[in-house]
């Protein structure tokens, strides 16, 4: 029996989908721009489905990236997943976007590297970051977390872990602040794609670990805050 896994990306400016068979990505989409969630996210899938010639009927489940992440994003990416398990009856897989880029990164880009400690990180604006810390061998070490970032944020970390290695969304733009020879790498351009959670999703799916989709709310750590436009003079 095949146990297909619609698999959904929405965290950050990269719209993802991904069909995954028992754990193998059959096909994947994605967008990178700003704002486009809520207009190409359904497109996305449909095109997914109709490329692999499998119908909504034939899903066996639905995994989402839950966060940390963009607000929006996540809403709209949640939101859409919980609507198809709704409807099709099928159960919802969460997956905390940084065990997915740490496991995508591990399985592809960061397969020839050896550090002692991997730092996923996604962007939370300014020097800010969402981060979580793995060792070599996978084990979580510091669980997911905001963090300002600056030059000595990881002295103490190193002490224990004398390579460390950062990367993902909210990377790139920490390498001006670490020099070489600190301990401290960053692969740059290392993005969030759906194909990410493929393991971690089957390996869900084969275990029941199911959320309750009329409750399930995206982990947004930090609370969102609306900003409104400053009024102009005079008016």
């Amino acid at each position: 029996m095949h146990t297909y896994i619609l698999q959904i990306e929405t965290s950050t400016s990269m719209c993802s989908v991904a069909l995954v068979e028992s754990g193998i990505v059959r096909q994947h989409e994605s967008v990178n721009e700003p704002n486009v969630h809520a207009s190409q996210l359904t497109l996305l899938i449909q095109a997914l489905l109709d490329q692999e010639n499998i119908g909504f009927k034939d899903l066996s489940a639905i995994a989402v990236s839950m966060g940390p992440g963009s607000y929006t994003g996540l809403r709209i990416g949640v939101s859409t997943a919980k609507g198809l398990c709704y409807a099709l009856d099928i159960p919802l897989i969460a997956v905390n976007t940084l065990d997915a880029i740490y496991s995508g990164f591990r399985a592809n880009e960061g397969k020839s590297l050896s550090y002692d400690l991997y730092i996923p990180m996604l962007d939370a604006r300014r020097m800010e970051v969402y981060c979580a810390s793995f060792d070599d061998t996978g084990r979580s070490v510091v669980t997911t977390q905001a963090l300002i970032i600056d030059g000595t944020s990881f002295d103490q970390l190193i002490v224990q872990y004398p390579r460390i290695c950062l990367f993902g969304p909210g990377a790139d733009k920490l390498k001006d602040v670490f020099s070489t020879g600190q301990g401290v790498d960053i692969i740059e351009e290392v993005q969030t794609n759906a194909t990410d959670m493929s393991k971690i999703a089957f390996d869900k799916y084969q275990a029941k670990d199911f959320e309750d989709v009329a409750y399930f709310e995206p982990y947004y750590l930090k609370d969102f805050v609306a900003t409104t436009a400053k009024k102009r003079p005079g008016l």
